[in-house]
C-alpha cells in the first residue's frame, strides 16, 4: 500500500512543525507550505490525499485556495483549520466545499481520527468511482455513485463532497430514520464530541440544493429529537 500524503497549509511554523511531525508518525508522507499560494500550488501540482488548511494565510487565505482548488478536484478531503471565534469562516468554508473543520486549539488524537475518518471515505469514493455505474434514487431524484453526478430530473445539482457522502447516507438508509450520531458515525466517521451543529449547517445545505425550486419539494424530514429520515409515502 502507497504511503499517504498529507499536505499541511500553515503560517505558523511551530504549529506546522508539530503537524508534520505527529504526521510523520503515524506514517503518513508530509508537505508543508506556509503561505496560500504555495499552498495552492502544491495542491495542484503534487499527488496529495488529504489538505489540511488554514484559513488565516499570507498571501492567499485559506477559504480562496479552497476554492481554487474545489474547482479543480471535488474529491480530496480538505480539513479547515479555524479560530474558536471565527464562526463565519466555517459557514463560508463549508459552503465552498471543505470536508470538514477544526478549531484551534485542537487536540492531536481528534485531528488525526478526523483524518483517518477522511481518507477512508476518500479510498472508498476514488473506488466507487472506478467501478461500475450504480445509481440510488428517490422520486425524479437520482444519485450516480461512479460519477458522483446529482440530478432532480433532468437539472444537475452541485454538491461539496461531504454534501454528496450524507445524501448517500441518507439514500442508502431510505425508509429508515439515521440519528444526529449515526450520521456523524457513518458520514464523519468518528465519534463527534464538538460542535454538533455542523450537522445542522450540512442538512440546511443540501436541503437548499435539492429541494428549493422543485415541484414535491420534500425530500429530508426531520424527526424532531431523534434525526432524519428519505422516507416514501
Amino acid at each position: 500500500m502507497m504511503t499517504q500524503r498529507i499536505l499541511v497549509v500553515e503560517d505558523e511554523k511551530q504549529i506546522a512543525k508539530i503537524l508534520k511531525m505527529e504526521l510523520e508518525f503515524e506514517g503518513y508522507e508530509v508537505v508543508v507550505a506556509y503561505d496560500g499560494k504555495s499552498g495552492l500550488q502544491a495542491a495542484l501540482t503534487e499527488k496529495i490525499d488529504l489538505i489540511l488548511l488554514d484559513v488565516m494565510l499570507p498571501a492567499m487565505n485559506g477559504i480562496e485556495v479552497l476554492r481554487i482548488v474545489r474547482k479543480e478536484n471535488n474529491l480530496i478531503p480538505i480539513i479547515l483549520l479555524t479560530a474558536r471565534n471565527m464562526t463565519m469562516d466555517k459557514v463560508t468554508g463549508l459552503d465552498q466545499g471543505a470536508s470538514d473543520y477544526i478549531t484551534k486549539p485542537f487536540e492531536m488524537v481528534e485531528l488525526l481520527a478526523r483524518i483517518r475518518s477522511n481518507l477512508r471515505q476518500y479510498t472508498v469514493t476514488v473506488k466507487a468511482s472506478q467501478t461500475e455505474d450504480s445509481l440510488l434514487s428517490f422520486g425524479n431524484l437520482t444519485v450516480n455513485l461512479q460519477t458522483r453526478e446529482v440530478k432532480r430530473g433532468d437539472a444537475s445539482i452541485s454538491l461539496t463532497p461531504k454534501e454528496f457522502d450524507l445524501l448517500v447516507y441518507l439514500l442508502t438508509n431510505k425508509n429508515r430514520i439515521v440519528t444526529r450520531d449515526s450520521i456523524l458515525l457513518h458520514v464523519w466517521g468518528y465519534d463527534y464530541e464538538g460542535e454538533t451543529n455542523v450537522i445542522d449547517v450540512f442538512i440546511r445545505h443540501l436541503r437548499k440544493k435539492i429541494e428549493e425550486g422543485f415541484s414535491e419539494p420534500t425530500i429530508i424530514q426531520t424527526v424532531r429529537g431523534i434525526g432524519y429520515t428519505i422516507k416514501e409515502n
